[in-house]
């Protein structure tokens, strides 16, 4: 009779501490699911890099209700943001959700997938995302994330891996609907996919598309992007959702507009390797005017330039 008395006493005096660390962890950041086609939804993520002002939303996600559940694309950058979009999903539809699709696995992306491994859902990824999460660059991550996003990402936060890894495209069914999923890496990163649901024409992007800014490129392999955009400007959507900012009606537009700022970097820094111009020598030299008053251009241009001019060194020695 006392050890249970002593429990509940304990018990009462935990269980605030429990709530209260339930609260801390909430985000407050806005959220709202946005429909794009009959069965397409999307949350778009706030400008700018993760930080504790944002909450780490700063990054797109999607889901489609089918007769057969829901299938969520990407799954934001921390366990409490999944949680939000998962309230939002349920104002919609109480079909249980099925599937989730990462598109890459960057932190603002896939953070919060324990939320929905949780819910029962199957994690699918391309085959070069496997091991990922396991690597020492994972690692350092999910400690600067822990540093920086506080409280929302802390150590209860855990990295999954998926259960299902892809070969390449892959198309299924599900309740009605049919979804294209595509392998368009290397580009943003090596295993980029990306995913049609055909009755909509909506097509979710992932990171390939950072939609009204410069997108960031950094040393990733541009010949290779170029030509998954050239992918996707085949597949003729009607609507766009990208990784970062708002959706797109006029996706040929905005693929076009990626594609060529991929071009005309590897143009103008090519040029400038092939000739063994140094390369702030050559950056300066270059008209940025087209790119110049987008948003993210002082963040990311730059870096992007420099490491495209490094890649390019690279291809013209043949190696």
């Amino acid at each position: 009779m006392l050890a249970r008395l002593f429990f509940l006493v304990v018990l009462a005096g935990w269980l605030p501490l429990a709530h209260a660390a339930d609260a801390a962890r909430a985000v407050t950041v806005p959220m709202q699911a946005v429909q794009l086609g009959k069965h397409s939804y999307f949350v778009q993520g706030l400008p700018g890099a993760a930080s504790s002002e944002n909450q780490g939303f700063m990054s797109n996600a999607g889901f489609v209700v089918t007769g057969g559940g829901v299938v969520v694309f990407d799954a934001l950058a921390s366990p409490p943001l999944a949680e939000k979009l998962v309230a939002e999903i349920r104002k919609v539809t109480k079909q249980p959700i099925k599937r989730v699709i990462v598109s890459h696995y960057h932190a603002d992306h896939f953070y919060g997938l324990q939320v929905f491994k949780a819910l029962g859902a199957e994690i699918w990824a391309h085959k070069l995302a496997e091991g990922q999460t396991r690597s020492e660059g994972a690692a350092d991550r999910l400690t600067q994330r822990r540093d920086a996003l506080f409280p929302w990402v802390d150590e209860q936060t855990r990295l999954i891996e998926a259960d299902r890894f892809l070969d390449g495209d892959t198309d299924f069914e599900l309740g009605g609907v049919h979804f294209m999923l595509r392998y368009v890496g290397p580009a943003h990163s090596s295993e980029d996919m990306a995913m049609l649901v055909k009755e909509d024409g909506v097509l979710y992007a992932g990171d390939l598309v950072f939609r009204g800014r410069v997108p960031f490129v950094g040393d990733a392999d541009s010949r290779a992007w170029i030509a998954a955009l050239d992918t996707l400007i085949a597949m003729k959507p009607d609507v766009l959702v990208p990784g970062h900012g708002s959706p797109s009606r006029e996706p040929q537009k905005d693929l076009v507009f990626v594609r060529d700022y991929l071009q005309y970097l590897r143009q103008e820094l090519g040029k400038a390797a092939a000739d063994f111009i140094p390369f702030e020598e050559a950056y300066e030299q270059i008209n940025w005017s087209k790119y110049r008053t987008l948003p993210a251009f002082n963040e990311s241009n730059r870096v992007n330039a420099y490491n495209q001019y490094l890649r390019l060194e690279q291809e013209a020695a043949g190696q």
